[in-house]
């Protein structure tokens, strides 16, 4: 279902595109819907045989439809900056997402090291606490003797000395431990941060790649006229990603796997393919600002799509110790057989 739906992500128009040519259909048609009224009324057939009371309500009429036209076209606006809001929420909202994808996976080393160092840290206090036990046992045999006496002689100092020895060496091994535990998650807090600010430094480069670096005109400059019988510019292009796109898709439907372990060699292979494809993203966004002729905001959307095909290569990265974990016994039979391939085909059934 990811593949598909980002095949489907991938095919021209992109949402966005579609959304916006259809917002813009949808517009046209309503505005010559009005104007072909409008213009009915004012040179049709019958506007020539209107007397003055109906030429004076038509002014009226024209005049409440400019106000009208105001009306919708500020409306129009209203809802053009709500959807460029929502739009807006939902890349930063990708953004966040790989963001935070990025700090665990700088962070995840330090996390690692940090629950080892625990466990050792434990394991070393159970230990100590065993020789505490060791100890106050042997000690524990004096104190059949030296117990009596103490109690006689009214001397607490000779009562009990295993107890008391045991309690004194479990407590200085607790806080040992304390203070080492301290000690460790003081040190992951510190690379916790680090991975963060690094996790910063890494967006404020790719920003900073594609930032205000062409020098763009103050004002617009008008389009030059066009007219009928002027040359036509081909759109044609030596890139089309599109055509690769669908090459993949159709590939992916013929796909037909000799066996499982192809298809575990194929997910291995999917972070590859999709750093690729970020990496297209990334090369596109850095050109579109540096030396095609487009807006900052066309190389800031191909940087978006950069972000959100890197989320999914991290996506893509759990999918194959998922494959392993749930296929481990299928998988041992060809990378560990017993007794070679040929005896571990006596199991096929």
């Amino acid at each position: 279902m990811r593949e598909l739906r980002a095949a489907a992500r991938a095919q021209p128009p992109s949402r966005a595109a579609a959304r916006t040519a259809g917002v813009q259909a949808r517009r046209q048609v309503a505005d010559n819907r009005r104007a072909a009224k409008a213009a009915e009324r004012a040179t049709g057939t019958r506007a020539a045989a209107r007397g003055p009371a109906a030429r004076t309500l038509s002014k009226g009429m024209s005049k409440a439809a400019t106000v009208r036209d105001r009306a919708v076209g500020a409306a129009r606006q209203v809802r053009d900056r709500a959807a460029g809001r929502a739009v807006a929420s939902g890349r930063e909202g990708i953004r966040q997402a790989a963001h935070r994808k990025r700090v665990a996976q700088l962070a995840a080393p330090a996390r690692k090291a940090a629950r080892k160092a625990l466990r050792r840290s434990a394991a070393r206090f159970h230990g100590r606490r065993a020789v505490a036990g060791l100890l106050a046992g042997a000690l524990g045999v004096l104190g059949l003797v030296s117990t009596p006496l103490g109690r006689k002689l009214r001397m607490p100092s000779l009562m009990h000395p295993g107890r008391r020895l045991y309690r004194a060496l479990v407590e200085r091994a607790r806080t040992a431990r304390e203070a080492r535990d301290a000690e460790i998650r003081a040190r992951l807090e510190q690379d916790e941060e680090a991975a963060e600010q690094q996790a910063v430094a890494e967006q404020s480069d790719d920003e900073q790649q594609i930032g205000d670096r062409v020098e763009r005109p103050a004002s617009h400059i008008p389009a030059p006229p066009t007219h009928e019988g002027a040359p036509q510019v081909s759109t044609a292009s030596g890139f089309r990603f599109e055509e690769y796109a669908a090459e993949m898709e159709a590939a992916a439907q013929s796909y037909e796997p000799d066996n499982a372990m192809e298809i575990l060699a194929m997910i291995e292979g999917l972070p590859m393919a999709l750093g690729s494809v970020a990496n297209v993203m990334k090369i596109l966004s850095e050109r579109a600002d540096e030396e095609f002729p487009l807006h900052k905001a066309v190389a800031e959307t191909f940087r978006d799509c950069f972000g959100a095909v890197m989320a999914s290569v991290s996506l893509a990265e759990e999918m194959g110790p998922v494959f392993r974990q749930v296929h481990e016994a299928d998988i041992a039979r060809h990378e560990d057989p017993r007794n070679g391939l040929d005896a571990e085909k006596g199991w096929n059934v």
